[in-house]
């Protein structure tokens, strides 16, 4: 069964800021199933857009950012 977008329900989303784009928490549920919490980064691109990028390693102040964040998130899973 190939993923639907249509299916995929974002029950929660917040967003901060960091010196070269955007670090994103998010919870879904596809298809009425368990909820999951998704962290995603974007950075800007040398076009001026939007661009996903790996989450990879964290600096001190975005763990020190997110660590509210995801206190948030856990009471909606």
């Amino acid at each position: 069964m190939a993923f639907d977008a249509s299916l995929d329900k974002k029950l929660y989303s917040q967003s901060f800021d960091t010196d070269d784009g955007k670090i994103t928490v998010s919870i879904f549920s596809y298809n009425d199933g368990p909820k999951k919490l998704q962290i995603s980064r974007e950075v800007l691109g040398t076009d001026g857009e939007m661009k996903f990028a790996k989450l990879g390693r964290l600096t001190k102040k975005e763990v020190v950012a997110l660590i509210p964040i995801l206190q948030d998130a856990l009471s909606n899973l």
